[in-house]
C-alpha cells in the first residue's frame, strides 16, 4: 500500500465551509446544548453561551484552521513543519490527534443509538419491537425501550456498524466525490428538516412558554440554579461545541486555499453551529412546554423525554421520524468528518491509498467502539467514577474534559509565542485573503488571557469530575 497517496483539495468554498459546519454541528448542539440550557435556567445561560463563543472559541477555531492551511498537513504534521528547528511542538500536537478516534469510539455507539430511532419512527412501530416483540410502545414503556436497547449489545453493535460503515464508504469515495458531496447534501438536508420542525413545534400550544423561557431572562431563575453554574456549563459548551483542540477542523484548514480570510471563515462556521443550536432549542422547549415536560430532563432528554412528547402529539410518529432523522444526520456529518481526519492522519504518514486507509480505519473503529457498547451490559460492573458510570463516560471525560481543552490551548500559545509559530507568522496566515481580519489587538488577550480561562475550563472540571468543587 506505499505510494499511493495524493494530496487532494475541496471542490469549493462552499463545501469547506459545510464540512467545516459538519464536523462542528452535531450531537453538542442538538442534544447536550438543549439539556445543558435547560438545566441552566435559558436565557441567561444562551446569553453568556454566546458570549463566550466569541470570546472562547471563535479564536481557538481561527488558530487551528490557521495551523492547518498554513502546514497542509494534520495538526501534528503541520505543527512540526511550522515549529523552530529542535522544537517538539508536534509531539503533544499528535497526542492531541488521538481524541479523534476516542471520541468516535462512543460517537459512533451514540449514533447508532439515533439510527434505532430513527428506523423504528419510520416504521411506525414501536422500538422494542426489535428487542422484544412485545406490544406497541406506552407513555410508560418509552424509558424501558431504551433501557433495553442498552442492555442489548447484538441490537448496538448493529446500528453501530450501519453509522461506521456508512461513514467509511463515503470517505472512501474521495475528499471531492465522496466527503464534500455528501456533507454539502447532508447539510441541505438538516438545514431543510430543522427549519420545518422550528415552525411546528413554535405552532404548538403553549409553545409560548417555551419561547419565553428561551429568550427571556428571569432572574430569579438564575439565582435559584446559582450564577457561577450557570457560567460554567455556558462556557463548557461554547468550547465543547465547536469540536476544537483535535485537530478536526485543522484538516479542512489543509484543504481550503487562501482566497478568504479564516477570520472571516470562522465567523461564517460559528455562525452556522450557533444557529442549528438554537434551534434545536426551538424545537425541544416549545415541545416540553407545550406537553408539560421539563426542560432541564438532562442527557435522557432525547431517549426518553421527547419521545414521550411524541407519542401524546396529532402525528407523533411522523414528527419523532423526521426528528430523528434530524439528529441522525447532524451525528453522521460529524463522524465523517472525523474520520476523513483520521484517514488524513494515516494517509499522509504511511502513505496509503485512500480506499485502504477507510477499510482499516473503519474496521479498527468498529472493534475500537465495542467497549462502548458492551459497558452497558457486558461490562456494567466497570464503573470508573461514580456508581452508574460507565465506560462512554471514561471516554467522554478522556475527550471532552481533557484532550479537547489541552489540545486547545496547546493550539492558543503555539501560534501566539516566538518559541511556537509566532503571532506574526500566524496572524499573517489568518488574515490571508480577502474578507474580515483577525485584529492585531487581539494579539495580547490571545497570548495571555485566553489561555488562562482554557486551563481554568479545564481544572474546574477536573475538580467538579472528581467532587473537590461543588457550585
Amino acid at each position: 500500500m506505499s505510494s499511493h497517496y495524493k494530496r487532494e483539495t475541496l471542490g469549493s468554498r462552499l463545501g469547506f465551509l459545510l464540512l467545516s459546519a459538519g464536523c462542528a454541528i452535531g450531537l453538542g448542539n442538538i442534544w447536550r446544548f438543549p439539556y445543558l440550557c435547560g438545566a441552566g435556567g435559558g436565557a441567561y445561560f444562551i446569553l453568556m453561551y454566546l458570549l463566550f463563543l466569541v470570546i472562547l472559541g471563535y479564536p481557538v477555531m481561527v488558530f487551528e484552521l490557521a495551523v492547518g492551511r498554513a502546514g497542509r498537513q494534520s495538526l501534528g504534521a503541520s505543527m512540526k513543519r511550522l515549529e523552530l528547528p529542535g522544537h517538539k511542538w508536534h509531539i503533544p500536537g499528535y497526542i492531541a490527534t488521538v481524541g479523534n478516534l476516542i471520541l468516535l469510539m462512543f460517537y459512533t455507539v451514540v449514533t447508532g443509538w439515533l439510527l434505532f430511532y430513527s428506523w423504528n419512527f419510520l416504521q411506525a412501530l414501536c422500538p422494542s419491537r426489535i428487542l422484544t416483540a412485545s406490544q406497541p410502545i406506552s407513555l410508560d414503556g418509552v424509558a424501558p425501550v431504551f433501557g433495553e436497547l442498552l442492555s442489548n449489545w447484538h441490537v448496538q453493535t448493529c446500528f453501530m456498524l450501519i453509522a461506521v460503515v456508512v461513514a467509511m464508504g463515503v470517505c472512501a469515495t474521495g475528499l471531492q466525490k465522496g466527503v464534500e458531496k455528501v456533507t454539502k447534501s447532508l447539510m441541505g438536508g438538516l438545514f431543510l428538516l430543522m427549519i420545518w420542525l422550528v415552525v411546528k413545534a413554535c405552532m404548538l400550544p403553549n409553545a409560548k412558554e417555551g419561547l419565553l423561557f428561551m429568550f427571556q431572562p428571569d432572574t430569579n431563575r438564575l439565582m435559584e440554579i446559582g450564577f457561577w453554574k450557570t457560567m460554567h456549563l455556558a462556557m463548557t459548551q461554547a468550547f465543547f461545541t465547536l469540536s476544537l483542540g483535535v485537530g478536526s477542523l485543522a484538516i479542512f484548514g489543509s484543504y481550503c486555499d487562501r482566497q478568504k480570510s479564516l477570520a472571516g471563515e470562522s465567523a461564517i462556521i460559528v455562525a452556522l453551529d450557533t444557529f442549528v443550536a438554537i434551534c434545536a432549542g426551538l424545537i425541544i422547549f416549545p415541545s416540553c412546554f407545550a406537553f408539560g415536560v421539563q426542560p432541564d430532563a438532562g442527557p435522557s432528554l432525547i431517549f426518553i423525554t421527547l419521545p414521550r412528547v411524541f407519542l401524546t402529539m396529532g402525528n407523533g410518529m411522523f414528527f419523532g421520524t423526521v426528528f430523528f432523522l434530524f439528529i441522525s444526520i447532524a451525528a453522521m456529518t460529524t463522524l465523517i468528518a472525523v474520520m476523513e481526519n483520521i484517514m488524513a492522519i494515516c494517509m499522509e504518514t504511511w502513505n496509503w491509498s485512500r480506499r485502504h486507509t477507510a477499510w482499516l480505519v473503519g474496521a479498527a473503529l468498529a472493534v475500537l467502539s465495542l467497549p462502548c457498547v458492551l459497558g452497558f451490559n457486558l461490562w456494567q460492573r466497570f464503573q470508573p467514577f461514580d456508581e452508574g458510570s460507565n465506560v462512554l463516560d471514561l471516554e467522554d471525560f478522556i475527550v471532552s474534559d481533557n484532550i479537547l481543552p489541552l489540545g486547545s490551548a496547546l493550539i492558543v500559545i503555539f501560534c501566539t509565542w516566538r518559541k511556537g509559530w509566532g503571532p506574526e507568522k500566524s496572524y499573517r496566515e489568518v488574515n490571508a485573503g480577502g474578507g474580515l481580519r483577525f485584529p492585531k489587538w487581539s494579539q495580547w488577550y490571545c497570548k495571555w488571557i485566553l489561555p488562562l480561562i482554557i486551563f481554568g475550563i479545564w481544572l474546574i472540571g477536573i475538580l467538579r469530575k472528581f467532587h473537590w468543587l461543588e457550585f
